[in-house]
């Protein structure tokens, strides 16, 4: 006689042998300060927090729906706390990348409160107009250099690390900790039951609400999450520049538009969406950089050929052709007979 036993499968073969390439190219990332130069380390650096700003993004818009072009006023507000907390309250820069998450997270809370009043595109707007008050307020602290903006103190640098290679090596591998840290707490969202309410709130908002999900709760949730990391990242984003002002901190172009870019071209609702597009964007952006403004003009007419080829993206097509899924977030259950 025989008896059917279900199981859980929680993986593929395909996520198995990603999971292990990946642990294999972040052995190789860490290690990059003894065999990258000190350009290919800040260009490495700044992959990976362009990484961090389109998956977290991509969280935002791919799973909530909460389509924001305005989250420059997170990778502004963390790059202004870094500033304040270091040179007026002492911090060491390193607590006060934490120290700006929190700021980030505290302040998502209001702005969430007033901006989910706002639906579809007004929402867009909504979020963009409060960058703009967050450019502006900026602009009036003069105790942070007012609308010219200001440098770190020499003594907060050398807080860093002792010697600029030490300094260069440290803000990398702060780039490399920020993003596996925002992959695993997307990942780990995803694969939670705010993910599956995610999902469903994706799907169709009408059918969620109707299963008892609490939409606001969810999406206010994942906004504040959102939040806090990306004024960690823009954090980090000024720690390497050591400069900041109200037009590089706020700037929709940089760290939204771009952004945008990266996902949208890598495939909007998938983790390895952002992933893809951020190699695709650095691998234009260096090789036609040299071409002034023809370089946008590429830029654009390559993502309008992506969105008419492949609406989903890069990664979307892949997925369509062959289902290859290399994070694995859906559970499969498998009947297997036993005699």
């Amino acid at each position: 006689m025989s008896a059917s036993r279900y199981r859980i499968v929680q993986s593929s073969a395909a996520s198995r042998v990603a999971a292990t390439l990946g642990l294999i190219v972040l052995a190789a990332l860490v290690l990059a300060p003894y065999w990258a130069g000190r350009s290919d380390l800040r260009l490495l650096g700044e992959i990976l927090l362009y990484l961090s700003l389109a998956s977290l993004w991509n969280l935002l818009a791919g799973y909530a729906g909460l389509v924001s072009v305005g989250q420059q006023a997170f990778v502004g507000l963390g790059g202004y706390a870094l500033f304040g907390l270091t040179i007026f309250g002492g911090l060491n820069p390193i607590v006060a990348v934490l120290a700006a998450g929190v700021i980030g997270g505290l302040v998502a809370m209001p702005v969430a409160a007033l901006i989910f009043r706002l639906r579809g595109a007004y929402f867009a707007i909504g979020t963009w107009v409060m960058a703009e008050v967050f450019r502006l307020v900026a602009a009036q602290v003069s105790a942070l250099g007012g609308g010219s903006g200001t440098s770190l103190p020499t003594a907060v640098v050398q807080s860093i690390a002792d010697g600029r290679d030490a300094r260069e090596a440290t803000s990398y591998w702060l780039a490399l900790a920020m993003a596996v840290l925002v992959l695993a707490v997307i990942y780990a969202v995803l694969r939670s039951r705010k993910g599956l309410a995610l999902t469903a709130i994706r799907d169709n908002e009408l059918a969620a609400r109707s299963l008892g999900i609490d939409i606001w709760r969810t999406k206010f949730t994942i906004y504040v999450i959102v939040g806090a990391l990306t004024a960690a990242v823009g954090a980090l984003i000024f720690l390497q520049k050591l400069r900041i002002s109200p037009d590089a901190a706020f700037s929709v172009n940089d760290w939204t538009a771009f952004v945008i870019f990266i996902v949208v071209i890598g495939g909007i609702g998938t983790v390895e969406g952002p992933i893809i597009g951020v190699i695709v964007f650095f691998l234009l952006r260096e090789t036609l950089a040299d071409l002034g403004t023809t370089y946008l003009i590429i830029l654009g007419t390559f993502a309008i050929g992506v969105m008419l080829l492949a609406p989903k993206g890069l990664w979307g097509m892949v997925r369509a052709r062959s289902d290859i899924q290399l994070f694995a977030l859906r559970r499969k259950v498998v009947a297997k007979l036993k005699d």
